[in-house]
């Protein structure tokens, strides 16, 4: 236990030195200060572009914002956080392969399966506190200037959206593990992703797809209860303990 408490101390200091924490802390803040700002400032957009509208025979009415305006820019944006995170952390793996710097730790006595969990753990830790770091100001926000009470299912929605990128953190370890290159990462997470949502256009098999995590729309409304999501949660949560599960044995047959 040690020696992984260790290792998860060297590589969070890994990502204090490479200046990673503070691009996503300010990534996470940004975002979180740009949804209720983007939904109070529209109404004033479109009155500053009333004029060139109307010379174009568009009639501007009165916009109405309230919470569901920005929890839905929320939602848009956290997409690119993702992006942007797994960017930032695809070569957690690839870069020791190639430099070789596990080599080190790993004649010291400090077990493969203890490197994978580590990793994993801080990226966890990572993506989960940027990502309620940037709920918490939005819903601060919200709180302030409006009521959150109007949306539906709200932290359930918020929750499913965390699992989500916690599959993709998953994916980011298993074929960081399995590649040798960034390339190979990306093209990994982003054709699992791809896959997903590609079963979502299939009626039958819809309802199982991590993908359907996304469907937060229908939810903040109440066009959709709760429970038309369980059977996805299940999956994804499956499928992030099986990624683990799948990267140990690949780490620990790999050649470093």
């Amino acid at each position: 236990m040690k020696s992984l408490l260790a290792f998860m101390k060297k590589e969070w200091l890994e990502q204090l030195r490479s200046g990673r924490v503070i691009i996503l802390t300010v990534l996470f803040v940004l975002f979180g200060i740009m949804n209720p700002a983007l939904a109070k400032l529209t109404p004033k957009l479109f009155e500053l572009m009333a004029d060139t509208l109307e010379e174009s025979g568009m009639i501007v009415t009165t916009v109405t914002v309230d919470a569901m305006t920005s929890w839905t820019q929320f939602f848009k944006n956290i997409p690119i956080a993702l992006i942007v995170f797994i960017l930032l952390e695809s070569s957690i793996f690839t870069k020791e392969y190639q430099s070789g710097t596990l080599v080190l730790a790993l004649t010291k006595g400090l077990e493969r399966y203890k490197v994978v969990l580590s990793k994993t753990a801080v990226l966890a830790i990572l993506w989960s506190a940027g990502y309620f770091l940037c709920f918490a100001i939005t819903y601060g926000y919200n709180a302030y200037f409006w009521d959150n009470s109007i949306a539906h299912n709200l932290l359930f929605s918020v929750s499913c959206w965390w699992l989500l990128g916690l599959f993709a953190v998953m994916l980011t370890v298993l074929f960081s593990v399995t590649a040798n290159a960034n390339t190979g990462v990306l093209v990994g997470t982003g054709g699992v992703f791809l896959t997903a949502y590609l079963m979502t256009l299939l009626p039958k098999i819809k309802e199982f797809s991590p993908a359907r995590l996304m469907s937060t729309a229908s939810l903040l409304t109440g066009a959709e209860e709760a429970s038309s999501c369980y059977k996805a949660v299940a999956v994804t949560a499956i499928l992030c303990v099986t990624c683990i599960a799948v990267s140990i044995p690949i780490h620990n047959k790999k050649r470093i």
